[in-house]
């Protein structure tokens, strides 16, 4: 089903890319697409701006506009049905967020970057490679900031651990979660596994060398379930597990490297570390031999700090943490994990599951 009410027209390109801003100078932005994710990002626009970041939430586009105009309501900012409406009547628009389904990412994205505007692309960044080459290419071109939003980067969990990174060899992945009728346009591992594999990919720093996957429908018509195995060129291998048909959340990762185990819990935002020979700064374990530590954690809502990080982009005309190469790459991998529950489906006689365009 297409996104009614998002009918584009090409806008004249802006010319050379902006300067940093002033650090006081508010960025004017707005969100495309306000259903449950393109909400929150409403609601933490307007608690940056009323805790005194230099943000100001414009308005909300969505083409059912009893949606846009209760959240505009709800947020004290100005409701739009469609972006050509956004941005004929409120050119000083500087920045946005793309919360819409993703079939639409690169539509919405393309007229906001044509535009000058600076966007955040929810995740998955688009249905196929070629619309994520698109992208990265019409970035460049309008020469605009362009993030991903890969929340599970900007976990306190996750930053945490990224100091203790040496050389991961074993991973193992859960994700698991109650089913809901949203995201169903996309499997279980466009949905919920592709967090993870932006992680992994992240920690590994590694070509992926083999994929063996399979999956199952069994509330929707696409993988409900997968289980995958990824080996990378490095010679570590990574386990992931997802669900949207589970009766309990879990957020879990866990890797080995040399001499340590380290477990994150996305959820509680907690990491542990299990050190062989420790020299005494952790605490003893059950085995002395094995120390364990528990590193700070400065707890914070992942959203808050996703477009935190994505208006200093703004500001200061820097690279963002997630550029839209990291989730292309994560798109990738999902799309090969797609194709490879498909070919075992065949292979045990399955109905086709799932559609792996590239």
């Amino acid at each position: 089903m297409l996104f009614p009410g998002f009918a584009f027209t090409i806008l004249p390109a802006t010319g050379p890319a902006r300067t940093s801003l002033p650090p006081h100078k508010p960025i004017s932005v707005a969100v495309v697409g306000v259903g449950v994710f393109g909400r929150n990002h409403a609601r933490v626009y307007k608690e940056l701006e009323l805790q005194g970041e230099a943000v100001r939430l414009l308005g909300v586009v969505d083409p059912d506009t009893a949606r846009a105009d209760a959240v505009a309501r709800e947020f004290e900012c100005k409701a739009f049905g469609s972006v050509p409406q956004l941005l004929t009547t409120h050119s000083e628009v500087q920045a946005a967020s793309v919360a819409t389904p993703t079939m639409h990412h690169l539509s919405v994205a393309r007229e906001l970057m044509k535009s000058g505007v600076d966007v955040l692309v929810e995740k998955p960044i688009a249905s196929t490679l070629d619309e994520a080459d698109e992208l990265v290419a019409l970035a460049r071109q309008h020469k605009t900031i362009a993030q991903v939003g890969h929340l599970e980067r900007f976990n306190p969990a996750v930053r945490a651990t990224v100091p203790i990174l040496t050389q991961p060899m074993f991973f193992e992945v859960h994700r698991l979660s109650v089913f809901t009728p949203r995201s169903l346009d996309v499997d279980v591992v466009l949905d919920l596994m592709i967090h993870d594999l932006d992680i992994v990919l992240a920690f590994a720093k590694s070509p992926v060398k083999e994929v063996r996957a399979v999956g199952l429908p069994i509330l929707s018509g696409k993988a409900d379930i997968a289980n995958v195995r990824i080996e990378f060129e490095s010679g570590c291998i990574a386990n992931f597990t997802a669900s949207r048909v589970s009766t309990e959340r879990v957020r879990k990762l866990r890797f080995f490297q040399p001499r340590q185990y380290i477990s994150l819990d996305y959820g509680r935002q907690e990491v542990l570390v299990f050190t062989v020979g420790s020299d005494g700064t952790g605490a003893p374990s059950v085995n002395p031999q094995i120390g364990v530590a528990k590193p700070p954690v400065a707890s914070e809502e992942p959203l808050h700090a996703e477009l935190r990080s994505f208006l200093r982009a703004v500001r200061e005309r820097s690279t963002p943490v997630v550029p839209l190469e990291d989730g292309r790459s994560a798109l990738a991998l999902a799309l090969d994990i797609i194709a490879a529950i498909r070919e075992h489906g065949k292979k045990v006689g399955l109905a086709a599951i799932g559609h792996a365009k590239r």
